[in-house]
Protein backbone atom coordinates (compact mmCIF):
# COMPACT_ATOMS: atom_id res chain seq x y z
CA UNK A 1 0.00 0.00 0.00
CA UNK A 2 1.33 3.56 -1.10
CA UNK A 3 1.89 5.96 1.72
CA UNK A 4 0.29 9.35 1.13
CA UNK A 5 0.97 12.66 2.61
CA UNK A 6 -2.26 14.38 3.18
CA UNK A 7 -2.44 18.17 4.29
CA UNK A 8 -4.96 20.67 5.10
CA UNK A 9 -4.92 24.78 5.02
CA UNK A 10 -5.23 26.16 8.61
CA UNK A 11 -5.65 30.05 9.53
CA UNK A 12 -4.11 30.46 13.00
CA UNK A 13 -4.78 34.40 13.02
CA UNK A 14 -8.52 33.55 12.59
CA UNK A 15 -9.38 31.55 15.62
CA UNK A 16 -8.32 31.64 19.19
CA UNK A 17 -5.13 31.18 20.67
CA UNK A 18 -6.61 28.94 23.21
CA UNK A 19 -7.83 26.31 20.42
CA UNK A 20 -4.92 25.74 18.77
CA UNK A 21 -3.48 22.85 20.14
CA UNK A 22 -6.67 21.11 20.37
CA UNK A 23 -6.94 21.80 16.39
CA UNK A 24 -3.46 20.47 15.87
CA UNK A 25 -3.88 17.38 17.76
CA UNK A 26 -7.39 16.52 16.00
CA UNK A 27 -5.19 17.66 12.48
CA UNK A 28 -2.46 14.42 13.57
CA UNK A 29 -5.00 12.39 14.79
CA UNK A 30 -7.17 12.58 11.10
CA UNK A 31 -3.67 11.35 9.65
CA UNK A 32 -2.86 15.03 8.44
CA UNK A 33 0.90 15.18 8.12
CA UNK A 34 1.06 18.85 5.96
CA UNK A 35 -0.57 21.79 7.15
CA UNK A 36 -0.44 25.14 5.26
CA UNK A 37 -0.43 28.63 7.03
CA UNK A 38 0.41 32.14 6.82
CA UNK A 39 -0.61 33.14 2.64
CA UNK A 40 -3.04 35.42 3.86
CA UNK A 41 -1.47 37.11 7.05
CA UNK A 42 0.18 40.03 5.98
CA UNK A 43 -2.21 42.58 8.25
CA UNK A 44 -1.60 40.54 10.89
CA UNK A 45 2.60 40.07 10.54
CA UNK A 46 2.38 43.52 10.13
CA UNK A 47 -0.40 46.00 11.33
CA UNK A 48 1.01 49.04 10.05
CA UNK A 49 4.09 50.00 7.90
CA UNK A 50 7.53 48.46 9.75
CA UNK A 51 5.40 47.36 13.14
CA UNK A 52 6.13 43.25 12.26
CA UNK A 53 4.64 40.63 14.87
CA UNK A 54 5.64 36.99 14.03
CA UNK A 55 5.36 36.46 17.83
CA UNK A 56 1.64 34.85 17.28
CA UNK A 57 3.37 33.23 13.62
CA UNK A 58 5.84 31.68 16.07
CA UNK A 59 3.74 30.02 18.68
CA UNK A 60 1.58 28.87 15.98
CA UNK A 61 4.47 27.17 14.30
CA UNK A 62 5.25 25.57 17.58
CA UNK A 63 2.39 24.18 18.14
CA UNK A 64 1.66 22.74 14.98
CA UNK A 65 5.16 21.12 14.80
CA UNK A 66 4.79 19.40 18.76
CA UNK A 67 1.53 17.83 17.50
CA UNK A 68 3.86 16.03 14.61
CA UNK A 69 2.73 18.37 11.92
CA UNK A 70 4.60 19.54 9.28
CA UNK A 71 4.22 23.47 7.82
CA UNK A 72 4.03 24.69 4.57
CA UNK A 73 4.70 28.75 5.26
CA UNK A 74 3.18 30.94 2.62
CA UNK A 75 4.41 34.04 1.81
CA UNK A 76 1.88 36.80 2.40
CA UNK A 77 1.80 38.66 -0.86
CA UNK A 78 -1.80 37.70 -2.07
CA UNK A 79 -3.53 39.78 0.03
CA UNK A 80 -1.52 43.00 0.75
CA UNK A 81 -2.90 44.66 3.83
CA UNK A 82 -4.91 48.25 3.53
CA UNK A 83 -1.83 50.66 4.78
CA UNK A 84 -0.47 49.22 1.40
CA UNK A 85 -2.06 51.31 -0.77
CA UNK A 86 -1.89 54.35 0.97
CA UNK A 87 1.82 53.76 0.66
CA UNK A 88 0.95 53.05 -3.07
CA UNK A 89 -1.86 54.05 -4.53
CA UNK A 90 -1.55 53.27 -8.40
CA UNK A 91 -0.68 49.57 -7.24
CA UNK A 92 -4.26 48.02 -8.46
CA UNK A 93 -4.48 45.84 -11.47
CA UNK A 94 -7.01 47.78 -14.01
CA UNK A 95 -9.33 45.88 -15.99
CA UNK A 96 -10.02 45.86 -19.60
CA UNK A 97 -12.39 48.69 -19.48
CA UNK A 98 -9.69 50.63 -17.62
CA UNK A 99 -11.05 50.16 -13.87
CA UNK A 100 -9.05 49.87 -10.97
CA UNK A 101 -9.66 46.59 -9.13
CA UNK A 102 -10.12 47.48 -5.43
CA UNK A 103 -9.50 46.95 -2.67
CA UNK A 104 -11.85 44.30 -0.41
CA UNK A 105 -10.81 40.76 -1.41
CA UNK A 106 -7.48 39.87 -2.60
CA UNK A 107 -5.11 39.54 -5.64
CA UNK A 108 -5.42 43.70 -5.16
CA UNK A 109 -1.97 44.02 -6.76
CA UNK A 110 -0.44 44.46 -10.03
CA UNK A 111 3.01 42.17 -11.39
CA UNK A 112 4.29 44.91 -12.90
CA UNK A 113 4.76 47.76 -10.27
CA UNK A 114 8.01 48.20 -8.59
CA UNK A 115 6.95 49.53 -5.47
CA UNK A 116 4.63 46.82 -4.53
CA UNK A 117 7.53 43.86 -5.91
CA UNK A 118 9.80 45.89 -3.29
CA UNK A 119 7.20 45.66 -0.48
CA UNK A 120 6.66 41.80 -1.13
CA UNK A 121 10.62 41.57 -1.35
CA UNK A 122 10.63 42.88 2.18
CA UNK A 123 8.14 40.39 3.52
CA UNK A 124 9.25 37.82 2.15
CA UNK A 125 12.83 38.20 3.25
CA UNK A 126 11.65 39.01 6.76
CA UNK A 127 9.60 35.55 6.73
CA UNK A 128 13.10 33.23 4.87
CA UNK A 129 15.12 35.23 7.62
CA UNK A 130 13.54 34.58 10.24
CA UNK A 131 11.93 30.62 9.38
CA UNK A 132 14.30 29.33 6.87
CA UNK A 133 16.00 26.88 9.04
CA UNK A 134 12.98 26.33 11.78
CA UNK A 135 12.90 22.58 12.34
CA UNK A 136 8.79 22.81 12.10
CA UNK A 137 8.83 24.64 8.80
CA UNK A 138 9.62 21.70 6.13
CA UNK A 139 8.54 23.64 2.89
CA UNK A 140 7.27 27.41 0.81
CA UNK A 141 4.36 28.62 -0.71
CA UNK A 142 4.73 31.81 -2.66
CA UNK A 143 2.17 34.37 -2.75
CA UNK A 144 -1.30 32.29 -3.41
CA UNK A 145 -3.55 31.36 -6.93
CA UNK A 146 -1.32 33.39 -9.76
CA UNK A 147 -4.46 33.69 -12.22
CA UNK A 148 -7.27 33.52 -10.15
CA UNK A 149 -10.17 35.49 -10.70
CA UNK A 150 -8.80 36.78 -14.05
CA UNK A 151 -5.56 38.76 -12.20
CA UNK A 152 -2.68 38.60 -14.61
CA UNK A 153 -3.76 40.94 -17.51
CA UNK A 154 -3.36 44.27 -15.98
CA UNK A 155 -3.89 47.96 -18.36
CA UNK A 156 -2.63 49.78 -15.85
CA UNK A 157 0.08 52.69 -16.17
CA UNK A 158 2.73 50.70 -14.40
CA UNK A 159 2.04 47.70 -16.83
CA UNK A 160 2.32 49.89 -20.28
CA UNK A 161 5.96 51.34 -18.69
CA UNK A 162 6.84 47.64 -18.34
CA UNK A 163 5.34 45.95 -21.44
CA UNK A 164 7.10 48.50 -23.77
CA UNK A 165 10.38 48.17 -21.81
CA UNK A 166 10.00 44.28 -22.68
CA UNK A 167 8.84 45.11 -26.10
CA UNK A 168 12.11 47.24 -26.67
CA UNK A 169 14.04 44.61 -25.29
CA UNK A 170 12.51 41.47 -27.26
CA UNK A 171 12.23 43.55 -30.71
CA UNK A 172 15.35 45.57 -30.56
CA UNK A 173 13.70 48.69 -33.05
CA UNK A 174 10.56 49.48 -33.89
CA UNK A 175 10.79 48.46 -37.24
CA UNK A 176 11.23 44.77 -36.47
CA UNK A 177 8.06 44.84 -34.08
CA UNK A 178 6.51 46.60 -37.50
CA UNK A 179 7.08 43.74 -39.18
CA UNK A 180 6.84 41.05 -37.08
CA UNK A 181 3.13 42.59 -36.05
CA UNK A 182 2.34 43.01 -39.68
CA UNK A 183 1.73 46.69 -38.80
CA UNK A 184 1.40 48.03 -42.46
CA UNK A 185 -2.14 46.87 -41.81
CA UNK A 186 -4.55 49.58 -41.00
CA UNK A 187 -1.35 51.99 -40.89
CA UNK A 188 -0.59 50.75 -37.39
CA UNK A 189 3.30 51.06 -37.70
CA UNK A 190 5.19 52.89 -34.48
CA UNK A 191 8.00 54.75 -34.68
CA UNK A 192 8.86 54.01 -31.59
CA UNK A 193 8.47 52.01 -28.57
CA UNK A 194 6.70 54.84 -26.66
CA UNK A 195 3.98 54.88 -28.99
CA UNK A 196 2.94 51.52 -28.28
CA UNK A 197 -0.34 51.26 -25.65
CA UNK A 198 -1.81 48.21 -24.42
CA UNK A 199 -4.23 46.18 -26.39
CA UNK A 200 -7.85 47.35 -24.54
CA UNK A 201 -10.31 49.86 -25.20
CA UNK A 202 -9.74 49.64 -29.69
CA UNK A 203 -12.55 50.66 -31.44
CA UNK A 204 -12.46 47.61 -33.01
CA UNK A 205 -10.23 44.23 -32.46
CA UNK A 206 -6.93 45.12 -31.74
CA UNK A 207 -4.10 43.55 -33.31
CA UNK A 208 -3.34 39.69 -32.59
CA UNK A 209 -0.22 40.12 -32.83
CA UNK A 210 -0.31 43.04 -30.18
CA UNK A 211 -2.64 40.71 -28.31
CA UNK A 212 -0.43 38.10 -28.01
CA UNK A 213 2.80 40.19 -27.29
CA UNK A 214 0.83 41.65 -24.17
CA UNK A 215 -0.29 37.74 -23.05
CA UNK A 216 3.40 36.78 -23.17
CA UNK A 217 4.66 39.83 -21.45
CA UNK A 218 1.74 39.24 -18.70
CA UNK A 219 2.63 35.53 -18.54
CA UNK A 220 6.69 36.62 -17.67
CA UNK A 221 5.71 39.60 -15.59
CA UNK A 222 4.14 36.31 -13.31
CA UNK A 223 7.37 34.43 -13.58
CA UNK A 224 9.71 37.20 -12.97
CA UNK A 225 7.64 38.09 -9.44
CA UNK A 226 7.66 34.85 -8.77
CA UNK A 227 11.41 34.10 -8.89
CA UNK A 228 11.70 37.02 -6.55
CA UNK A 229 10.20 35.43 -3.73
CA UNK A 230 11.85 32.31 -4.78
CA UNK A 231 15.00 33.41 -4.83
CA UNK A 232 14.91 35.23 -1.84
CA UNK A 233 13.98 32.29 -0.10
CA UNK A 234 16.68 29.93 -1.25
CA UNK A 235 19.31 32.25 0.51
CA UNK A 236 18.17 31.46 3.85
CA UNK A 237 15.92 27.59 3.31
CA UNK A 238 17.17 24.68 2.30
CA UNK A 239 13.34 23.53 2.12
CA UNK A 240 11.05 22.79 -1.07
CA UNK A 241 9.42 25.89 -2.41
CA UNK A 242 6.39 25.27 -4.48
CA UNK A 243 3.28 27.32 -5.49
CA UNK A 244 -0.67 25.89 -5.81
CA UNK A 245 -1.89 27.66 -9.60
CA UNK A 246 -5.00 28.45 -10.19
CA UNK A 247 -6.56 25.93 -12.71
CA UNK A 248 -9.92 26.50 -14.60
CA UNK A 249 -12.81 23.72 -14.58
CA UNK A 250 -11.45 22.11 -17.65
CA UNK A 251 -7.58 21.12 -15.68
CA UNK A 252 -5.81 23.61 -18.20
CA UNK A 253 -3.20 26.41 -16.67
CA UNK A 254 -5.10 29.45 -16.41
CA UNK A 255 -1.45 31.20 -16.25
CA UNK A 256 -0.66 32.83 -19.99
CA UNK A 257 2.00 30.71 -21.20
CA UNK A 258 2.33 27.95 -18.61
CA UNK A 259 1.62 24.62 -19.75
CA UNK A 260 -1.22 22.57 -17.89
Amino acid sequence: MTNRALGVCYYPEHWPEEIWAEDAARMAACGLTWVRIGEFAWSRMEPQPGRLDFGWLDRAIDTLGRAGLKVVLGTPTATPPRWMLDRHPDMLAVDRQGRPRGFGSRRHYDFSHEGYRADCARIVGLLAERYGRHAFVQAWQTDNEYACHDTVLSYSPAALHAFRDWLAQRYQSPEALNRAWGNVFWSMEYGSFDEIGLPNLTVTEPNPAHVLAFRRFSSDQVVRFNRLQADIIRRHSDRPIAHNYALCPAGRSRFPGLPP
